[in-house]
């Protein structure tokens, strides 16, 4: 059967109600929803009988370029609807909307009366009407009759394109938002919005009420609301009014286009537009910066408590409770979301962010632990063996158990055992009571043998060093890099190379050294070659350092010109240097830790071939490895050299009397020195003026000479002042195992102690000070000390190192130390150390002795015990005489680190 259609030409209001079906050139069927397209080429000759003409209203006629322009345009779009006959016996018809394509064949009409053409209803013309200005008498009077109106930009657009006189069902007076949906959010001034939906009409935008995948930017009067939520989850644009006034004030621009990224960038909604926000828990430093920053992205901010506060920004590290409940509009929320706001341009959801109160039980515990009395000395004891034990436990992971003498008890070790190497007395005799049931006897487990702890210690450095470069790589790198950030690339490609240059082939060598020492240290015997693993990979390492190192200063240099310039990555560095995975710590003092890591392994490298036997095939190995490293180091420039820190270390060595060589070194630097008091029996005699200079990597210990003796005179006559300090251990940072800040009691002001486990000891010693005078604050000097231990050990977590300590518990006092009582009896330990060494031979007069030997030997010994004589303060001669105040650790200290330094001064 014939199919019989009409077209009928209708109005452009009545016929097309959404101008994005016009957008789209599809037309809809008002009941099946059935699209289809109609060309001018489709039934031509049913097209009805339509004359089209272009009228140019009051100044747009006189407009030469434009007349121009409209001459060029031969063809109009226009909108038909064509009714199809239903089937046979069918009561309905379906009506399809359509677009064609129709010649102008009238020349452009000019007018100063529109109302001789501005009849809408009349179906003969197809009329287009070119206004300049939208809102005069002609443009309200021609709206009220729906007729086509456009402005002269349209007619420059499509001339320029050389497409057709576009269709709009509204007035079109600009193309500068084709293409653009725009949904609304936040508005209640209902004018307000209902002009700004015409200037987005008037410039081809189109506005949908929900918010959807078609909506291509979101303006947002508030950050609240779903809408907001949506926009920043999928990545749309979310802008402010001021973009759509701002685009209609350049309407008369042909070339340009609301939706341009550079243009846009300007009116984005901040992310604390309308939010008032207060700080709490934050330096006076860091709190002025936020505020600023809180001014910088839309928001206002209050003092903590006021009522008009929509957020309260807390520091979650230093605030244990917060002081008052928030009400219900307060969000508590933690730095992270402030920070996480300012790097998403945009801000974030509360919810994942809330303030809660932290507890920690196991602080808790060993608060508890620390809190026991003991009612006698030798319960104290083994209390404070306990409590030493407890507190350096964290520190003590391994996966490594030590080394057994006799394989047949380590089938009873339980898995806690491996992973427990405090090796406290207490865990030693169980772990012998559990391999050997009796009752007769208790066996002690078999000492570990030294070159087994400082190959154990240097794969735990290494293990740490990997975490963090995995750390760098994973919390920082990585994310610079992904694509599809919220708000556009943090950083330049340029920039991000300059920054992390060839971490990743560092950490790649790093992982494989770390994994071969984990299986060397499992399957552990003294004849397996340490030395063999540095050397397999000493050419990678050639390879991935000096790039690194030497530029390392642009790379710092390059962090800090982008946290200046660039606000989202200030917050994106916020952000995740407060996780606990950074310790707080910066991506500038993350990124030094391959700068230092070098120096410590080689250093690592002389102490296990220190422990190791002439017999042993490794010690060759050691020393070529120890030459490899030495190779790489060359490769890096000599202007990182830090020469002002070399001559603070000269003059550490000129005062202090006996200070091992090996203490000059091109990588070693002073960090700090404090003047404190010891209380305790060890590095020395209670109320003895102690003076800890703290280098980056050690820490010497010295104390204040008893008796000044003679100057020191040169062949030339001039003379210099004696030392006055004296040495008493250089202590790599590494032993220091846990920094005890002891709480102010009545009986304990201003002290501290540091919990230290030498290699070669199997018991934790304790270290008691108290700051000598009110130059240094306390937690400045302990926070300093830990970082520089975290370094060392290459940790992240530096503040984990510092633990609160109640000083009874570790039975440290610093009463009566300036008693007349108290210094009575330090006079009396130092006579009778005198008397000591004075009668240590046979209780006669030492200087009868000297002379009987003196008589009575060769020249050469005669000479020989000169020079002994005249250097009878040195470390070597108080090393010989088993004093009290050098029983026990700072003995073991002048031996191990004296031949410390002959195996490791011919390296830098």
């Amino acid at each position: 059967m014939a199919d019989s259609s009409i077209l009928t030409l209708g109005t452009a209001r009545s016929l097309l109600v959404d101008s994005s079906v016009c957008d789209s050139r599809i037309a809809e069927t008002t009941k099946d929803h059935v699209f289809l397209g109609m060309g001018c080429e489709d039934d031509e000759d049913m097209l009805p009988k339509v004359e089209t003409r272009v009228v140019l209203v009051g100044d747009a006629g006189r407009n030469g370029a434009l007349v121009k322009a409209l001459q060029a345009i031969r063809v109009m779009e226009v909108p038909v609807v064509k009714i199809r006959e239903g089937e046979a016996g069918a009561e309905e018809k379906m009506m399809i909307k359509s677009i064609v394509n129709m010649d102008i064949n009238t020349p452009c009409i000019i007018t100063d009366n529109v109302q001789e053409f501005g009849d809408g209803e009349n179906t003969e013309f197809e009329t287009v009407f070119v206004l300049t200005n939208f809102d005069s008498p002609d443009y309200s009077y021609l709206y009220k009759r729906d007729n086509r109106i456009i402005g002269p930009p349209v007619v420059l657009h499509c001339a320029a394109k050389e497409e057709p006189l576009q269709f709009s069902c509204r007035p079109l007076y600009c193309t500068t938002m084709m293409n653009l949906s725009l949904c609304f959010t936040g508005f209640r001034d209902k004018e307000e919005m209902k002009n700004l939906v015409n200037l987005v009409h008037h410039m081809g935008g189109t506005i949908r009420k929900d918010f959807s995948t078609k909506v291509t930017h979101l303006i947002a009067y508030s950050t609240h609301g779903e809408k907001y939520r949506l926009a920043v989850c999928m990545g749309t644009p979310i802008l402010t009014p001021a973009w759509i006034h701002k685009s209609w004030e350049r309407r008369d621009d042909v070339s340009f286009h609301a939706g341009e990224e550079e243009f846009r960038t300007e009116y984005k909604v901040p992310p604390f537009q309308d939010c008032i926000l207060s700080f709490l828990g934050f330096s006076d430093e860091e709190k002025a910066n936020m505020e600023e920053r809180t001014l910088k992205h839309g928001g206002k901010y209050l003092e903590v408590g006021d009522e008009r506060c929509t957020h309260m920004v807390v520091e979650e590290n230093s605030v244990k409770e917060l002081p008052f409940f928030p009400a219900k509009k307060l969000f508590a929320v933690k730095q992270e979301w402030f920070w996480g706001s300012i790097q998403m341009d945009a801000r974030a959801g509360e919810s994942m962010y809330l303030y809660e109160k932290n507890d920690s039980p196991a602080m808790k515990k060993a608060v508890s632990l620390l809190s026991l009395t003991t009612p006698n000395s030798n319960r104290k004891r083994r209390r404070l063996r306990d409590t030493l034990a407890q507190l350096t436990k964290e520190t003590e992971i391994s996966p490594f158990p030590p080394p057994r003498k006799r394989p047949s008890a380590e089938h009873n070790l339980s898995m806690a055992s491996l992973l427990d190497i405090s090796n406290t007395p207490d865990t030693c005799k169980a772990l012998a009571e559990s391999s050997k049931p009796s009752k007769s006897s208790t066996p002690v487990l078999s000492k570990q043998s030294a070159r087994w702890q400082v190959s154990k210690e240097l794969y735990q450095t290494e293990s740490n060093y990997v975490d963090i470069l995995s750390t760098i790589l994973q919390l920082f790198k990585l994310p610079l890099e992904k694509e599809g950030q919220v708000g556009g690339p943090i950083l330049a490609q340029e920039e991000m190379k300059t920054i992390f240059g060839s971490i990743p082939d560092i950490h790649e060598v790093h992982t494989r050294i770390k994994n071969d020492l984990e299986e060397l240290l499992t399957d552990w015997s003294e004849d397996k070659s340490v030395g063999n693993i540095i050397l397999k990979y000493s050419r990678e390492l050639v390879k991935a350092y000096p790039p690194f190192v030497n530029f390392f200063e642009m790379s710092k240099e390059t962090i800090v010109r982008c946290e200046k310039q660039k606000p989202r990555f200030h917050a994106f560095l916020k952000i995740n240097q407060a996780k606990p995975e950074c310790g707080r710590q910066t991506l500038v003092e993350l990124l030094i830790r391959p700068v230092q890591r070098l120096p410590s392994v080689a250093l690592l490298l002389n102490d296990i071939k220190k422990h190791t036997s002439d017999d042993n095939p490794d010690k060759i190995t050691l020393e070529k490895a120890i030459e490899s490293l030495k190779e790489v180091m060359t490769h890096i420039n000599e202007d990182k050299r830090k020469t002002e820190g070399q001559k603070q270390i000269f003059d550490v060595v000129y005062e202090v009397d006996g200070c091992p060589a090996n203490l000059l070194s091109s990588h070693r630097s002073l960090v700090h020195r404090v003047e404190t008091i010891a209380l305790g029996d060890q590095p020395c005699d209670r109320g003895e003026h102690v003076t800890l200079f703290l280098f980056n990597d050690c820490l010497e210990i010295a104390r204040k000479r008893h008796k000044v003796i003679n100057t020191f005179k040169s062949p030339l006559g001039q003379t210099r002042p004696p030392p006055p300090l004296k040495h008493i251990a250089l202590m790599p940072l590494s032993q220091i195992r846990r920094v005890l800040d002891l709480q102010d009691t009545e009986e304990c002001v201003n002290a501290f102690a540091l919990v230290v486990r030498p290699p070669t000891e199997q018991e934790n010693l304790l270290f008691s000070f108290q700051l000598a005078g009110e130059e240094t604050v306390k937690s400045f000097w302990l926070r300093t000390l830990c970082r520089h231990v975290a370094n060392t050990i290459c940790r992240a977590d530096a503040e984990d190192l510092i633990q609160c300590t109640d000083p009874d518990s570790l039975q440290v006092s610093t009463k009566d130390m300036d008693s007349t009582l108290s210094k009575a009896s330090r006079a009396i330990k130092k006579t009778s150390k005198k008397v000591t060494r004075a009668f240590s031979f046979t209780k006669t007069p030492k200087r009868v002795i000297q002379r009987a030997f003196m008589a009575n030997g060769t020249p050469d010994e005669k000479s020989q015990r000169m020079s002994c004589e005249n250097h009878n303060c040195s470390s070597a001669t108080l090393a010989a005489h088993h004093s009290p105040s050098m029983v026990n650790l700072p003995s073991m200290f002048e031996r191990k680190y004296h031949t410390f330094s002959r195996s490791t001064t011919h390296l830098f």
